[in-house]
């Protein structure tokens, strides 16, 4: 047996078959037309990657602009543009666990599974594993309402989130009137994110510290530039009015969807406290005593920099450091929000990327939706990454696809 199918035969005893296709390599060709059914301001154009991928989740793309998608349906998915125009022809599939988080950092490419994160060696160029993976954290909690792991490497670390089992860590979770536990038992293991070493393998939970808590599930994660300061935006609880009578418009817009900095050691107060950005501040959860006016213990729990419309879903987070979009849009923040279901009988919303300008390390005025499909829910925005070309790319794991947006000028 040669060399290069003895690796490949150990990749699959780790995470399952590799599969796929390829191309040949062509020769450059024109731009592809901008996608009519992606809403972007004046003078971008959105291209159509790649669809029909399953279940795609957070992206990253790597310096020659190898695009590489954790899926929610198994592995890791590959792509690759050959001939310069905007749409990949080459695609490799591998793995079968669910994942979310991905990352390309420190010579490795890495995979958050639900349970498990792994890594393989990664050398510029690489598009499928050269051999089998290794598995730096394992036995990662996953029962409950939040399983998904996004990641975030960087500086000889690795941050995950490890979401809340529960909304609100009732005695009966979701269930009308129910009390909250206290203590919330849940908070030593979930609802924050957790710090580990990048450099070792074969890791458990409590080999890493808890970075924060109080976070019921901050799924958008990714480091400010600027500053090098770590940012996320969260989920909110969900059922104020199901569960505790809050009229329609308030269980819509409550609590508000908190983007801000991780500061280390920080409790941002879930499941205790919830942020009403209508008031401005944290107050007390209905499950713990609150009536949507109390602050109660709340008010030393971090406040966002910015609150969100309730239930939007935050879920991917990119900084944007390039010089090829226009100069409001350069060191700021880009947020996908997935969009609502728990706004009824309100509309639902969310379903946008948005631009959040940023000065100094913060941000520096309100934000603006940069993204979103010709209908209101026409897709649900999910992976965001920059590429080396500038380019802006947007995933979508109900559409099953990837767009890369430019600045044209058009």
């Amino acid at each position: 047996m040669n060399t290069t199918r003895a690796l490949a035969l150990a990749t699959v005893a780790i995470l399952g078959p590799l599969s796929g296709h390829s191309s040949a390599h062509q020769p450059v060709r024109a731009p592809n037309p901008c996608d009519a059914t992606i809403q972007v301001p004046a003078g971008f154009c959105a291209v159509l990657v790649a669809g029909s991928l399953r279940a795609p989740r957070h992206i990253v793309l790597a310096p020659n602009g190898d695009l590489f998608i954790a899926s929610a349906d198994g592995g890791v998915i590959a792509l690759r543009d050959a001939d310069g125009d905007g749409v990949a022809e080459t695609r490799k599939e591998w793995g079968r666990e669910n994942g979310t988080g991905i990352a390309l950092a420190e010579g490795y490419l890495w995979f958050a599974a639900d349970e498990t994160v792994y890594r393989w060696k990664w050398a510029s160029g690489q598009l499928e594993p050269a051999a089998a993976a290794e598995v730096v954290v394992q036995d990662l909690p996953n029962a409950g309402d939040h399983g998904a792991k996004p990641i975030v490497v960087k500086d000889g670390f690795l941050y995950v989130d490890i979401g809340s089992a529960t909304n609100s860590c009732q005695e009966r979770n979701r269930s009308p009137r129910s009390p909250g536990r206290r203590p919330c038992t849940e908070l030593a293991t979930r609802a924050g994110i957790w710090r580990f070493a990048s450099t070792r393998i074969g890791q458990s939970q409590s080999d890493g510290i808890r970075f924060a808590t109080g976070l019921r599930n901050p799924m958008a994660l990714a480091f400010e530039p600027h500053a090098g300061v770590l940012w996320m935006a969260t989920h909110g609880r969900d059922q104020l009015g199901d569960n505790w009578g809050y009229s329609d418009s308030l269980n819509a817009e409550l609590p508000a969807e908190e983007f801000g900095p991780v500061v280390q050691g920080a409790d941002y107060g879930w499941p205790y406290c919830y942020y009403d950005e209508l008031k401005r501040r944290k107050v007390q959860a209905p499950e713990y005593g609150g009536d949507g006016t109390k602050v109660g213990d709340c008010g030393p729990k971090l406040v966002p920099a910015i609150g969100f419309p309730g239930h939007w879903g935050p879920i991917g987070l990119t900084f944007y450091s390039d010089s090829s979009f226009p100069v409001v849009y350069r060191g700021g923040a880009f947020i996908a929000f997935h969009g609502s279901w728990n706004r009824a009988p309100l509309p639902q919303a969310g379903y946008r990327v948005v631009y959040v300008p940023f000065r100094d390390g913060r941000p520096s005025g309100g934000y603006q939706t940069f993204l979103q499909g010709a209908g209101t829910n026409a897709i649900r925005p999910i992976g965001l990454a920059v590429g080396p070309d500038g380019a802006l790319y947007v995933g979508s794991d109900a559409a099953g696809k990837i767009w890369k947006v430019s600045y044209t000028g058009r």
